[in-house]
Formats: structure tokens, C-alpha cells, sequence
């Protein structure tokens, strides 16, 4: 890539040459999206989208374009307050997707100098867990979930285990209370459905703020105090951002894993033979998923500081440059077919913006599904799998629905975790375990119910 910026964009809306805005957030891409990915391809590795209604932006989908991008932080930065469409109000800030792209301040957004900092405050702390702990707490979440729904012999994978599990399991790690807890579901959810996002965005930041406040007049053994303590001196504002980071990208991404784990292992026939034989091929399976259908499809934004220039396209200065990580993993330039155990793709993104807790984030999904399949071996889907729906959205590729059905199992004194679950550290909390009353809908009817998983996650909560 050089700079070149007397070289002409792309032309205007309503040119005969202008290249179609393929729409990333309409139920046709949700249904299909690697045809919209072949259809961008056409235009070359990276083409022009619309990431919701009046948001432009540009897609990278070739892998070698991809990791250009990714690692050449002289030319692409993170900084979102470059974003020129939402500076002079092109996009408006109530657009679903700005809560997703909108600058913060921590790591995620942060270039140089100041994303180290702020890095390595992230990979400090999380380093201090440690994965035999993780798993506990991973094992006993899980244990709690399963006991609720194995006398009903049938249930919702997404809404009443995959959905559950890591919000669980971050609430122990961040040591959170579990009222806050009930209010962290609200925000997170509003903003990854896009559904009155600003008012969950300051749901979110006002619930960790208080967090943060609780925790630094009483520190625990927890990720929230050792960020707090750490020589990075992070402030409240940067402490509630990063927090806002870290549980963005351990729920959502990490729901689908699990989720999108479950649906492979349970319909693709090169898993079944061995789930029948008794052997469980989770890891093959995330490799997989992680290759095909990675939790968060189109994400890593970045904006060119100056106007670039990559065959014959020309990148304006402030314009996003959104990287699918799911096109450009299945580039056909690739020539791998052997994806167990191929650890190459850009699930986690690549160069200094890679995930920093790649290790802790598969052994949470392994762990669960691994729990899962142990606990309930018969399961099935209750659907065939094409009939599976799912949400519509940009960033994510995400079940509406994950439906299935097992014999039913009677849950005995002997399972440890009968009695509660984790809701924060040192801290369990009674959770009243009650069998769903119908089997959950995979139809297209799916994709509207999650507009309301946040208040179905919420019922759980409570223990309605």
C-alpha cells in the first residue's frame, strides 16, 4: 500500500460504474453470509458496505489484505475519534452501531505507547487467574446451568446455557455483586442487540463506575482490583472502559463460541461418529468454528491516517475500515483444507490488537461444551439444522436459537453445584432451578425473541 491521494475514490452513489453498498445488517446476511462475502470479493479484498442504515464503511475480506491491516499501525489506526462520519454528524449518535465503534478509552481504541499501557494492564491481570481456578469456576457454572434444564429434556442451548455461562463466569472473576450483575446484563445486551443503545451504553457505565467505586474502597482477589492495583494506573474512566472491553469481548464473542461449537458438533456428521464412539472432538470442533463461523464475524476497525491507496482503491483518512475476520479466513487463496488443529485464522484478529486472552477464552468454551456433552449425551437438535435462524447484525455470528432434546435426567444430591452458582468471588447466591414449559423456536420468529434474551437472562437471574 502506498500514499496516493490524488487517486479518485470510489465514484458517487448514482454513478453506472459505482459498486453496490452490500448491506451487512438485513436478514439476508444473517441468513447467508459468505455469499455476500463472495459477492464483495468480486469488487477486490476490500469493497464497500453499509454497516447499518446511512453508516458507511469498508470491508477488508482478503486474508493477505486482512493482516496488512491489522499489523501496519503506521498507516491504520484504532483511534475512533478519527471516525469523520460520526465527527460532523454524518452518523448520528443514537445509530445502533456507534456504541460497538464509538471511541474509549482503553486498549481496544488506544494506539502505541498508550495502548501498551493499557494492554498490558489487561494481560497482567488475567494472568493472575489462575486456568485451574478458571475451569472451576467454568465447571461449576456450567453444572448449575445443566442441573435446571436436565429434568425437562429439552431446552434452549443459547438462552438457557451458552447465553448464561460466561456472564457466570465473568461476574466471579470481576467480582461483582449480584445486583450489579442483573443491571451489567441489561447494558451489554442492549448494546450488542442495538436496541436503545444509548440508554444501555449508560446503563453499562454507570453499573461498572459503581463497581469500580466498591472496589476501590474494598479490593478483592479478583480482575477488577488487581486492574486497579496495577503500576499502569489506570483512572475510574479508563477502569470502567476497560471493564466495558473485557466484558464485550468475554460474553457476546464467547456465547457464540460455545454456541456455534454446539451446533457443529451436533449436526455435522465428521463429529458425530466420534460423540457416539465416546470420544469428544471439541477442540477439532472450535478449530472449525474458530475457521468458519468465528463469533465475531466483522470487527477489528481501524481508520487510515492518511488517504491510501490499495489496488486502485482509494482509503480515505477517517473513513472505517471494518476487517472480516470469517471472509478472509475463507479466502479461497488459502489452500489449507485441514482446519483441526490449524491455528492460522483471524478469529482473534492479529498484530498488537490479537485478543490477549485467547487461552483463557478457549478453555472457558471447551470446558462448557466438554460439560455439556458429559452431562447430557444423548442431546439432539430439535430442528434440522438449516431451519436454525440466525441474528442479524454486522459484527457477530450469532444463533437466535440453539434448540434441543435429551432423556430426561434426574439431578441428584451428588452434583456439585446443585445448590448455587457463582455470582462473584467468595460470593454464591441461590438459584432456583425450574424446567422450561415448551421447547424453544428456531423459526424465524427466533431472531425477534432475542431482542429479548437480555430481560429471559434476567428471569434466570432472579430465579423466575
Amino acid at each position: 500500500m502506498t500514499s496516493v491521494p490524488h487517486v479518485p475514490p470510489f465514484p458517487p452513489p448514482g454513478c453506472p460504474a459505482h459498486p453496490a453498498h452490500e448491506s451487512l445488517h438485513g436478514p439476508e446476511f444473517a441468513t447467508d453470509p459468505a455469499a455476500v462475502y463472495r459477492r464483495l470479493r468480486d469488487l477486490g479484498p476490500i469493497a464497500p458496505v453499509e454497516l447499518a442504515p446511512g453508516v458507511r464503511a469498508s470491508l477488508v475480506v482478503g486474508y493477505d489484505a486482512a493482516l496488512h491491516v491489522l499489523r501496519s499501525t503506521e498507516t491504520f489506526s484504532k483511534d475512533a475519534r478519527r471516525w469523520k462520519d460520526l465527527a460532523d454528524g454524518t452518523v448520528g449518535p443514537d445509530s445502533p452501531v456507534v456504541p460497538m465503534m464509538m471511541y474509549r478509552p482503553n486498549a481496544l481504541w488506544a494506539d502505541g505507547a498508550e495502548h501498551r499501557r493499557l494492554r498490558g494492564a489487561i494481560t497482567d491481570s488475567v494472568a493472575r487467574v489462575a486456568p485451574s481456578t478458571l475451569r472451576s469456576y467454568v465447571e461449576a457454572s456450567a453444572d448449575t446451568l445443566i442441573d435446571r434444564i436436565a429434568p425437562a429434556g429439552q431446552a434452549d442451548l443459547l438462552g438457557e446455557y451458552a447465553q448464561v455461562l460466561p456472564l457466570l463466569v465473568f461476574n466471579r472473576l470481576f467480582g461483582c455483586p449480584a445486583d450489579y450483575g442483573e443491571r451489567l446484563v441489561q447494558g451489554m445486551s442492549g448494546i450488542f442487540d442495538g436496541v436503545d443503545a444509548e440508554k444501555a451504553n449508560e446503563l453499562l457505565a454507570t453499573t461498572l463506575l459503581d463497581l469500580v467505586t466498591l472496589k476501590r474502597r474494598r479490593p478483592g482477589p479478583d480482575v477488577t482490583s488487581w486492574l486497579m492495583a496495577h503500576p499502569a494506573q489506570l483512572t475510574d474512566e479508563e477502569m470502567v472502559h476497560t471493564l466495558v472491553l473485557l466484558m464485550g469481548a468475554g460474553t457476546e464473542p464467547q456465547q457464540n463460541l460455545i454456541a456455534n461449537a454446539l451446533r457443529l458438533l451436533l449436526s455435522d456428521d465428521r463429529f458425530a461418529g466420534s460423540l457416539s464412539g465416546g470420544s469428544l472432538p471439541v477442540d477439532d470442533a472450535l478449530d472449525e468454528v474458530l475457521w468458519t463461523d468465528p463469533p465475531m464475524a466483522n470487527y477489528a476497525v481501524h481508520y487510515p491516517i492518511h488517504d491510501v491507496v490499495h489496488e486502485g482503491v482509494l482509503l480515505r483518512a477517517g473513513h472505517p475500515l471494518v476487517v472480516s475476520l470469517a471472509a478472509a479466513n475463507t479466502d479461497p487463496s488459502l489452500t489449507a483444507d485441514q482446519r483441526a488443529g490449524n491455528r492460522a485464522h483471524l478469529a482473534w484478529s492479529a498484530g498488537p490488537h490479537n485478543c490477549p486472552a485467547q487461552g483463557p477464552a478457549r478453555l472457558i468454551a471447551a470446558v462448557a461444551v466438554e460439560k455439556l456433552l458429559d452431562r447430557l449425551p444423548d442431546v439432539e437438535l430439535a430442528v434440522p439444522v438449516e431451519e436454525l435462524a440466525w441474528r442479524p447484525g454486522p459484527f457477530h455470528r450469532a444463533l437466535a436459537a440453539l434448540p434441543v432434546t435429551y432423556p430426561p435426567t434426574a439431578v441428584t444430591s451428588s452434583t456439585p453445584s446443585t445448590a448455587s452458582a457463582p455470582s462473584a468471588v467468595g460470593d454464591e447466591s441461590p438459584v432456583r432451578r425450574t424446567a422450561p414449559t415448551s421447547r424453544p423456536s428456531a423459526g424465524p420468529e427466533a431472531g425477534r425473541v432475542r431482542r429479548g434474551w437480555g430481560a429471559r437472562l434476567l428471569a434466570w437471574w432472579r430465579g423466575e
